[in-house]
């Protein structure tokens, strides 16, 4: 016998087993999984009232909440495609991914109503517009339109090759494409990362990734799927985190670098209200080492590394932990975390090549491509085929991403291909270079990027955002490099700024930096 593999599969065991237990918190509102399903169930019903058929596109804009949430299984459930919009974007990008989606309904939290109406006219497949807290003419009310609607609704057959949802990329030098991700993309993704994770009923899972990327990196439904609980954070500031931890007693949390950083930096009367003991998966991008250690030493908290793309549902690594590990000091334990270790289970196999298609030595130092092939990798981008051929090149998804592959088979990433800097022809790593920077104790940010120089054709400059209150000269940095890298890795040049450019998603903004157009605040 052969069912199909669908995230529905975790709400059908949750509804059945986990009934009573508590499923979401969102500031006062505590919901049991009995009370969630039901809701969900009632805007399924309210959905087809409004039109809403298998396969119609159903959007939403807004943060971390419990109708947010709702979203990842009342619109799979009759059949219809998720299309979370990260929220952060501006209203032109809303216009046309509402509009290259084809969006039937959209959905939004009242931060976003305003914006939302100046584009109407922009939309014109959008036939509901639904405020998911709140009212305002024009628009209908989420909880009203749920309260009317019955529990009953049409379930239509659900196939594993069907959409689940339209993941739209963050865009920072074109327009966003959309990941088509199917149920069983999504299915693999979550049973892969439940395999190396062991969660249990017992999680209490703080929301700090938006549920937007990549479908919070799938972890809507991970933490159905145990029966944990979802506490949800509509603003990921360290404030906000640590004391929700203390409130909520979190045992988990998703993390980016950026997010991290902020948490290692939080002033100490935050720091205090952290128990020891949590665990944190971080992604989005390379995690400097010495964060890590901070992390790790100060707070006591476990790190674990996950890395993937919106592209592959979205992870196709863990930096598994091995009992080898625990022999060894901070740092060098800091500098196996901060790599992005190997396959998962599910994802299929991940090689790193070269241009010519064969996999680099595991020596830690040959640079190549991250390509993979396997289940995870999406059904394609839609509506564009020409982006679909470009990355996945028989048969293998490739990312973009260049890495080398050490003796023990961990992958650890050392650029995008497009931000390696060839400096008199040696290829110069930034991230291995922020990441030292990233040690020295004024430093709190940093981003590497190359910039023209007539005598080695690129030369690399640092980009310092200080911790509050630290003060350090750049022939102080220029020195703290050299001692500890090679002469032509180190920075030509320092800027100290006040905040580096970033997308909405955290990652930085380095074609700002290297193309000489920071639009961002200096020191």
């Amino acid at each position: 016998m052969e069912t199909p593999l669908t995230p529905l599969e975790f709400a059908r065991r949750a509804r059945k087993l986990y009934a009573d237990r508590l499923a979401v918190v969102d500031g006062t509102l505590r919901l049991t999984y009995r009370q969630f399903f039901e809701r969900c169930d009632r805007w399924s019903a309210a959905l087809q009232r409004l039109g809403v058929r298998p396969g119609d596109r159903v959007a939403y804009i807004g943060p971390n909440t419990h109708a947010q949430l709702e979203a990842f299984y009342a619109v799979p459930q009759i059949g219809a495609v998720t299309v979370p919009i990260n929220h952060r974007l501006a209203a032109d990008d809303f216009a046309y991914i509402i509009g290259h989606s084809g969006a039937r309904v959209v959905c939004a939290h009242p931060d976003y109503l305003d914006t939302v109406d100046r584009i109407r006219e922009q939309v014109p497949t959008v036939e509901h517009f639904v405020a998911l807290e709140g009212g305002k003419a024009g628009w209908l009310d989420y909880e009203a339109a749920l309260a009317a609607a019955p529990t009953d609704f049409k379930r239509p057959e659900i196939n594993e090759s069907d959409l689940l949802s339209l993941n739209y990329t963050s865009g920072t030098t074109a327009r966003p494409k959309g990941v088509m991700i199917t149920h069983r993309n999504a299915w693999l993704n979550v049973i892969g990362t439940l395999v190396h994770l062991h969660l249990t009923c017992a999680v209490r899972y703080l929301w700090t990734v938006p549920m937007f990327h990549a479908n919070g990196w799938t972890f809507v439904w991970i933490i159905t799927a145990v029966g944990g609980t979802h506490v949800c954070l509509r603003k990921a500031e360290p404030r906000a985190i640590f004391e929700s931890i203390a409130r909520e007693a979190i045992t988990l949390l998703c993390a980016a670098p950026t997010v991290l950083i902020g948490i290692a930096n939080a002033p100490d009367e935050l720091r205090r209200l952290a128990p020891r003991g949590l665990r944190v998966l971080t992604a989005g991008a390379p995690p400097a080492a010495a964060t890590i250690e901070r992390v790790e030493g100060e707070l006591g908290w476990e790190i674990t590394q996950v890395y993937g793309l919106t592209e592959v549902s979205p992870f196709i690594s863990i930096c598994e932990p091995r009992p080898e590990h625990a022999a060894l000091d901070a740092r060098a334990r800091g500098e196996i975390k901060a790599r992005q270790g190997v396959e998962l289970i599910t994802s299929g196999d991940l090689r790193v090549v070269d241009e010519q298609g064969h996999e680099v030595p595991h020596d830690g130092q040959t640079l190549g491509e991250i390509v993979v092939h396997g289940n995870a990798v999406m059904a394609g981008y839609y509506r564009d085929a020409e982006g679909t051929a470009q990355a996945i090149r028989d048969g293998w998804f490739h990312s973009g991403d260049a890495a080398v592959v050490h003796p023990d088979g961990y992958l650890e990433i050392r650029d995008r291909l497009k931000d390696v800097i060839i400096s008199g022809g040696e290829n110069i790593s930034s991230v291995e270079v922020e990441g030292l920077l990233l040690r020295h104790p004024a430093v709190q940010e940093v981003a590497v990027v190359g910039v023209p120089n007539e005598k080695w054709g690129e030369s690399p400059q640092a980009f310092v955002v200080l911790k509050p209150g630290a003060t350090v000269s750049d022939t102080e940095l220029r020195q703290f490099a050299r001692e500890h890298l090679a002469h032509f890795k180190v920075p030509q040049g320092f800027t100290f700024i006040a905040e580096l450019p970033k997308t909405a998603t955290g990652k930085i903004q380095k074609y700002l930096l290297r193309g000489g157009r920071p639009n961002f605040a200096r020191q």
